[in-house]
């Protein structure tokens, strides 16, 4: 690999850290200091799209930083899976810097060079663990993104926040203490070493002869160690963290933190245990049937939920598991289908969440009771939300229903009727949550007293919220009508 290649590899991740301390610089000139951070969006973006062409062609990207003893090093790998989530969190950086100006000027929050700064370095982080090459790689960058996020769910400092961000960072430091550790230590015993397997998802790094017993053990810490992928019963930190401003909660649902989650839990099955192992220990199924209950049980809690950023958030807790679902049931069809929900979900949720944040900031409204009449004041947002709504349902043309198209073909593949069924039935539910929201938007009447009419769309800061927020809707559809591009990238890992 030469020099250039080797430095753009090295490089993504750390724009946004040098963002983050042009952002500190220029903290006392808002313009500037905005300006510096769309430019390391751009910047970012640019430097993770050039490494794509390599591995499009089936080439793969490896870097030994240091090795700190035989086995346990800093090292960087990018294939398909960290293609697919270095490009969505690079991608959603540019829309989220552009809304995060509508909405932090909107509302005039305070500390808001603070604010922009954890953001960057968290982008940053996320595009590490995309890169990592190892395990101990990936839990580095993994809790970095923990500690940076902190200062962002507790952003508004009062009695909510400080309880939100306590339950937040205690949930995530204390699972990848108790688990992930000691899982990373037996299974550097057993195997000699941390790096993931870089030859196709079939074959892990476990021998043959590795202790049965230890192998599900260890596979159990990975499991719940990362508790971002929100599965039940780590999965309460979410909603509490909904107290954050919405940009946070965007980054939280779409962009990096739980991303990370399922992104760190996908790479431990197909790069560290690989479909053989799982399928002859029989965890993968295992898996299957364990986020199903997470799918429904989060789906259903959504419809009790009036307020509509706590609706969206158990909407998450569900829809992260159908891509730890695809992956686990072992299939070309299925684990293709659980890969590209990480692009698919990603572009609908933070349309979601940007709508939601612009309705505040230009109503102070969160419920969803509220929302009566809303739909012909802000047209495009509603719009949006929309489309994104039937996303998460599965409804073609939009992205999601290719995701649940593939899953279902990987149930039909190993004719389970019962994965089968929590398919459908979690569609039922995702349109039983979302649809009242659209239709009290269009339909419903406005609260006793609000008499308002007009657009509300035209004032300069919250067009920054809404375009960024109306293209997102749109490159989900794309998505749907498009697929072939990611679904070439899920087939790169070898054996999906």
């Amino acid at each position: 690999m030469d020099t250039i290649t080797t430095c753009k590899l090295l490089i993504a991740p750390l724009i946004p850290l040098i963002t983050s301390l042009l952002i500190m610089a220029t903290g006392k000139k808002p313009n500037l200091r905005e300006t510096c951070i769309i430019a390391g969006a751009l910047t970012t973006f640019a430097t993770v799209i050039s490494l794509f062409p390599h591995v499009m062609h089936g080439g793969t990207y490896d870097y030994n930083l240091v090795t700190i003893i035989p086995g346990i090093s800093v090292k960087f790998h990018l294939d398909g899976l960290g293609l697919i989530f270095s490009g969505v969190a690079s991608t959603l950086w540019i829309f989220a810097a552009f809304y995060c100006i509508g909405y932090m000027r909107g509302l005039d929050e305070h500390a808001q060079t603070r604010f922009y700064v954890c953001y960057a370095v968290s982008v940053g982080a996320g595009i590490g663990a995309a890169f990592a090459g190892s395990l101990f790689t990936l839990y580095l960058f993994y809790e970095i993104i923990s500690i940076m996020t902190y200062p962002l769910v507790m952003h508004h400092q009062d009695a909510e926040g400080y309880a939100g961000g306590r339950k937040y960072i205690i949930y995530l430091m204390f699972t990848s203490k108790a688990f992930l550790l000691p899982a990373m230590a037996i299974t550097y015993v057993m195997c000699g070493t941390l790096d993931f397997a870089t030859t196709g998802v079939l074959n892990g790094i476990f021998p043959a002869t590795a202790n049965p017993l230890l192998v599900t053990i260890t596979y159990l810490c990975f499991f719940f160690g990362f508790a971002k992928a929100g599965v039940m019963p780590f999965h309460n930190w979410l909603p509490d963290a909904m107290v954050a401003p919405t940009p946070v909660s965007a980054l939280l649902h779409a962009v990096v933190v739980v991303k990370v989650g399922v992104f760190s839990v996908c790479r431990i099955m197909l790069s560290l245990y690989g479909v053989k192992l799982l399928q002859d220990t029989g965890l993968g199924l295992f898996t299957a049937y364990f986020v199903s209950f997470t799918i429904l049980c989060a789906s259903v809690i959504a419809l009790t939920k009036t307020n509509l950023k706590a609706r969206l958030a158990y909407s998450t807790v569900s829809q992260l598991s159908y891509i730890i679902l695809g992956v686990a049931m072992l299939t070309p069809n299925s684990i293709t289908g659980g890969l590209i929900h990480i692009a698919n979900h990603a572009f609908s949720k933070i349309t979601l969440f940007f709508a939601a944040g612009a309705i505040f900031v230009a109503t102070g409204k969160k419920d969803i009771s509220e929302l009566g009449g809303l739909g012909y004041r802000m047209p495009f947002t509603m719009i949006a939300f929309g489309l994104a709504s039937l996303s998460m349902i599965g409804i073609p043309p939009v992205a999601g229903f290719v995701t649940k198209w593939y899953l279902a073909l990987g149930a039909m593949d190993i004719h389970n009727t019962i994965l089968l069924t929590v398919l459908i039935a979690s569609s039922l539910l995702n349109a039983g949550y979302f649809v009242p929201v659209f239709l009290t938007a269009f339909f419903g009447d406005p609260p006793p007293g609000d008499t308002a009419t007009g657009s509300l769309e035209k004032q300069p800061l919250i067009l920054f919220m809404v375009v960024p927020l109306f293209i997102t809707a749109l490159i989900s559809v794309m998505l749907g009508v498009f697929p072939d591009f990611l679904i070439n990238i899920t087939k790169l890992m070898g054996g999906a």
